[in-house]
């Protein structure tokens, strides 16, 4: 669907969630989630260091995803979290990231998974990649619950991919639109034209 389609602005009304068409259930997410976190941790176990990995998770979309991925990965994981943004109340990114709230502790040496809800155009998670760099971690990897590349205007690429999804604009499981949907449990197709 062409980004041009898309209102500009969150809508006066919000159409319910239960009206909107489901692109990946509970189940399925739930499941994926677990093999992510089978990979991280067959990734990771000869990498012990005494340290845990550390994941940071980019606020808010991503908390959710995060919480299930830590407990998914078998070996020891603590978390922080960064916070930036780049859409405000709008369905489209507006290509200016700003970063909103840094880590809390030190990453050097440690082996880093940047976590996110969704990978689109790569604005966001190549500023973060620039930046957590700096505090020279022992190794960076990024891990996304949605890749949409046909969004992608810089090349960037996760190590871990939930699911690879089509350009359309998803709320649930941590997602949102103008802070709204984010507890919904599954992951859904928001309308192009919702009725208001």
């Amino acid at each position: 669907m062409p980004t041009s389609s898309l209102p500009p602005t969150a809508p006066a009304v919000f159409p319910p969630a239960s009206g909107m068409s489901i692109l990946f259930s509970a189940a399925q997410i739930a499941e994926r989630v677990a093999a992510m976190g089978r990979q991280i941790t067959a990734d990771y176990k000869d990498k012990q260091t005494g340290q845990p990995i550390v994941l940071i998770g980019v606020l808010k979309g991503a908390a959710i995803f995060l919480s299930d991925l830590a407990r998914a990965i078998s070996i020891d994981n603590t978390f922080d979290f960064v916070a930036v943004s780049s859409y405000g109340r709008a369905r489209v990114s507006s290509g200016a990231v700003k970063l909103i709230k840094d880590i809390d502790n030190p990453i050097e040496g440690h082996h880093v998974i940047l976590v996110e809800d969704i990978l689109d155009t790569g604005l966001t998670l190549s500023y973060l990649r620039g930046l957590m760099l700096q505090h020279k971690p022992a190794s960076l990897k990024i891990a996304t619950c949605l890749d949409k590349p046909s969004r992608r205007l810089v090349p960037i690429e996760a190590d871990y991919v939930g699911f690879q999804i089509p350009n359309e604009f998803v709320i649930g499981y941590g997602m949102d639109f103008a802070e709204i949907y984010r507890n919904v449990p599954d992951i859904r197709l928001y309308p192009a034209n919702p009725a208001r």
